[in-house]
């Protein structure tokens, strides 16, 4: 049913992901245009504070689960303009078909360093809207550049780990796996989300290609295409039971989900002549609540009450919960579909934004704000960091409200969070809470200064994270909203700042 590398090395070894390209062409042209105006202006020695969020959490729910970092830190790392690339834009016409770039530029890029300083969270955090979870600062023609990669590469696994993770909180304490490879969108979609959705607290995948990169435990059961193959579905699931006695689990709704149960049931029984044991079942079709509560009444009464009973089919967070309300006798769940398409929601809906800049030679900066009819889609400005707090040092502790501040503009020791989107929501905290600042380093000048991390450690954090956020945050309809404000003074700032736009 499962199988479990023996040593793998879930962050590849040194290998290159098949579907992480370190072209520097996975980009939006834009991003080349600004950087060529940058350049032909004299500004590419600017500087810039890039800040990457999101301005809602997925699927209406409390929270987001970050993820990503591993592939940001492989592209980064490799980024470069090869000549093969240099040797496409130089094709490439503006409107009245003249060069789009002239040679020196391309020159230019033939040598180009991506050498800036870039903070992430740890994968696997449990992140809010309009927080800083990646900033990006240096030069503004290689941190403008990074902006269409890092949002490609960050938000589709922050939504999978995002979808798993609420799954798994519907699943409790029973496992959950990954079967979604042949329904998503690519190859490089499936691996991705076969990663991402075991950061986000899957227990495994089907998909062999993930457990051989990553080291992902992989499971699999049987087709009803094998069933099928064999004039008798008795016959088919001996067949099976020869070949792998030491792992049979039987797909029984080929035809009629009970008298399916009831041939895994006569197999089982050669298998525990022969010193083996039927682990279990698969429910694939019809009334799962009825049908799991009547096949673990036969197993149970046939002397298998170790043997588990997996479900599948469209399965979600809220079909998962519908089942466990109905009493469902369900141990494991194969969620597949709805998982790696992030059904109902395809996008995370990540932003990259301009939060400050200086001249070349500049001592301060100047805060960024871009400004919107609808407040929730202003952006922050600053030199940003977020702060999580929580009641004690223990385990047992919460975490009460994440504060977002500028680092050089925090003073004192108590501050006021102010809600980003509704400045009557406020919280007070001090600094004689316990506290995490999430950011931390992952590259300096270009060069990574952390190393990659284990799929696993990022798995166990979440769950263990998910632990200290109030049981409201984590409802899966119309949930709790967690305290994440701008510090006061920041606040106080991006006011000013909106202020003295609008009167432009």
């Amino acid at each position: 049913m499962t199988a479990n590398p023996a040593e793998v090395n879930p962050v590849l070894s040194g290998k290159k992901a098949p579907y992480c390209q370190d072209s520097a062409l996975l980009t939006d042209l834009y991003q080349l245009t600004m950087a060529y105006a940058y350049w032909k202006s004299g500004n590419r020695d600017k500087e810039a504070v890039f800040t990457l969020s999101f301005r809602k959490n997925p699927f209406q729910g409390g929270f987001a689960v970050f993820s990503g970092l591993n592939q940001v830190l492989e592209y980064v790392s490799n980024l470069h303009f090869s000549s093969d690339d240099l040797a496409y834009l130089d094709t490439l016409k503006a409107r009245d078909g003249s060069r789009l770039f002239d040679g020196e530029f391309l020159e230019y890029l033939s040598d180009f360093r991506y050498d800036v300083d870039i903070d992430c969270v740890p994968e696997g955090t449990i992140v809010f809207p309009h927080e800083p979870i990646l900033k990006v600062q240096g030069p503004i023609i290689p941190a403008q550049l990074l902006e269409t990669a890092l949002l490609n590469l960050v938000c589709f696994p922050t939504l999978v780990a995002t979808k798993a993770a609420r799954i798994k909180l519907a699943a409790g304490n029973r496992p959950v796996f990954e079967f979604g490879l042949r329904r998503a969108q690519g190859p490089d979609g499936g691996l991705t989300a076969s990663v991402a959705a075991y950061v986000g607290g899957c227990d495994g995948t089907s998909n062999v290609l993930a457990g051989k990169l990553f080291g992902i435990p992989v499971m699999g059961t049987h087709a009803h295409s094998w069933v099928m193959s064999f004039s008798e579905e008795l016959e088919a699931f001996t067949s099976y039971a020869r070949s792998l006695p030491n792992n049979c689990v039987f797909l029984v709704d080929t035809y009629d989900t009970v008298s399916g149960v009831k041939n895994a049931i006569e197999v089982g029984n050669l298998l525990k002549e022969e010193g083996h044991e039927l682990l279990g079942i698969r429910l694939d079709s019809g009334d799962l609540a009825y049908l799991s509560v009547e096949a673990r009444r036969l197993l149970d009464e046939a002397g298998f009450e170790n043997a588990s009973i997996i479900a599948s089919n469209d399965l979600d967070e809220g079909v998962i919960t519908s089942l466990n309300d109905q009493g469902a006798a369900i141990d494991i769940w194969a969620v597949g579909t709805k998982l790696v398409t992030c059904d109902p929601q395809p996008s995370l809906g990540g932003v990259y934004k301009l939060s400050a800049e200086r001249s070349a030679g500049e001592k301060s900066w100047r805060r960024c704000v871009k400004i919107s009819e609808q407040s929730i889609k202003t952006s922050n400005p600053g030199l940003l960091q977020v702060r999580r707090f929580r009641s004690g040092s223990g385990s047992d502790s919460e975490f009460i409200g994440d504060m977002i501040f500028d680092e050089e503009l925090i003073q004192g020791h108590e501050w006021l969070m102010v809600d980003p989107v509704d400045f009557t929501r406020r919280k007070k905290v001090t600094a004689d809470m316990h506290y995490t600042d999430l950011l931390e380093p992952a590259f300096r000048r270009g060069e990574p200064v952390r190393d990659p991390c284990n799929l696993a450690d990022a798995r166990d954090s979440v769950l263990s994270q998910l632990g200290g956020f109030h049981s409201g945050i984590k409802r899966l309809l119309n949930p709790h909203q967690y305290p994440a404000g701008l510090e006061s003074t920041l606040h106080a700032l991006k006011t000013e700042l909106i202020l003295k736009g609008r009167e432009i």
